[in-house]
């Protein structure tokens, strides 16, 4: 089994490319759509409501989000609680698809958790701040937001030493796509 890591930073491409990668050719298991999973469980909002001492629990998502933005040792005691729980989901990605031949996995947060060596092969989607931010936009985020969960993340110079496969995602989809497939073709 190869296990094939998709990251890059905020709003790079990573979800296009990875399901661009993933058609046709295995499972992909989405760190992302594991956290949107979460904040619609009643015990997960329960334990945030009870960690950030929140009242409201149908605002949560914009309750945490504020704190975050207020506080960024926030978003540290946010990442305790979810990456772990995350993490367990991947687990058994793993598992159910053992007998499977390439399994793709998005995960934007891949370098800074030190996640690394869970996988064969690791490909760093990549693009420039502006354009980053105008799609972040246009996703219905905040200028503000953007930037503070940016200046989080590691830079992609440092991030791109890791990685065995850059992809620039800064012209069109059809570029994208044929830059995907050359590399995946090593793959299959």
């Amino acid at each position: 089994m190869i296990k094939i890591g998709i990251t890059g930073s905020l709003a790079s491409g990573k979800t296009t490319a990875s399901k661009i990668l993933s058609k046709n050719r295995g499972p992909l298991f989405s760190a992302d759509i594991e956290v949107k999973e979460l904040y619609k469980r009643k015990s997960f909002k329960s334990l945030l409501k009870k960690k950030f001492g929140l009242e409201n629990n149908r605002q949560i998502k914009k309750s945490i989000r504020r704190l975050v933005l207020k506080n960024k040792r926030n978003l540290k005691k946010l990442e305790k609680i979810i990456h772990p729980l995350v993490r367990l989901k991947m687990r058994k990605f793993i598992s159910k698809n053992k007998n499977k031949k390439i399994l793709f996995f998005e995960i934007p947060l891949l370098i800074e958790s030190k996640l690394m060596k869970y996988f064969n092969v690791l490909i760093f989607i990549k693009a420039k701040e502006k354009l980053r931010l105008r799609r972040f936009m246009l996703k219905k985020g905040d200028k503000k937001l953007f930037k503070f969960l940016n200046n989080q993340q590691i830079i992609d110079k440092h991030k791109i030493k890791f990685c065995d496969h850059v992809v620039v995602n800064d012209k069109n989809l059809y570029i994208l796509k044929k830059k995907l497939l050359h590399i995946i073709s090593d793959y299959e």
